[in-house]
């Protein structure tokens, strides 16, 4: 019973994150983020034209808005943890920084977790960098638009899971 008020609890609160981040993030264009609720965790996807230039990992002035509001959101939940995903299109990267496109994926991501750290505060040990490169594609990378949608950046936002695991050594619940 406490583990399921304790998910129960936790679903809530990803409800209310996703409303606060839709809330704040009205004045930004649809196609370049979305948010949504996946399992677990919150899931906030930013376009790769909003965050970066081509075949770079500097994140564009632009985008410090964007990532300001969603480090706003984070900062004020201390019970919540962040992993940033880099996505790139099967394209070959063209580039002498880096190695293919898993290598700028990850430097990507890094690039964000950095940001949120040393700019907006959110403390290191709540964050994860990770690059997923052309590996997990959301759309088909045969057309220009599919390639488009693959390019992404993932801040996802999970609660942090220890508070189930003490749950599940409680003895009542072990018998």
């Amino acid at each position: 019973e406490e583990l399921t008020n304790r998910v129960h609890e936790k679903d809530s609160i990803n409800l209310a994150l996703v409303t606060n981040l839709k809330k704040s993030l009205i004045d930004i264009h649809d196609d370049d983020i979305n948010i949504e609720i996946k399992g677990n965790a919150v899931y906030v996807s930013l376009s790769d034209e909003l965050l970066f230039k081509s075949a770079s990992a500097k994140i564009n002035q632009g985008a410090f808005p964007v990532l300001a509001k969603v480090a706003k959101i984070v900062s004020d939940h201390d019970d919540i943890n962040v992993l940033v995903q880099g996505h790139t299109d099967d394209i070959p990267i063209e580039n002498r920084n880096y190695k293919d496109n898993w290598d700028l994926s990850v430097s990507r991501a890094t690039s964000v977790v950095r940001l949120l750290e040393q700019e907006y505060g959110i403390y290191p040990d709540r964050l994860t960098a990770a690059g997923k490169g052309e590996h997990d594609p959301l759309d088909s990378n045969t057309t220009q638009e599919g390639r488009q949608t693959n390019r992404r950046t993932e801040i996802i936002i999970t609660p942090q899971l220890d508070q189930f695991f003490e749950l599940l050594k409680q003895p009542e619940l072990m018998s």
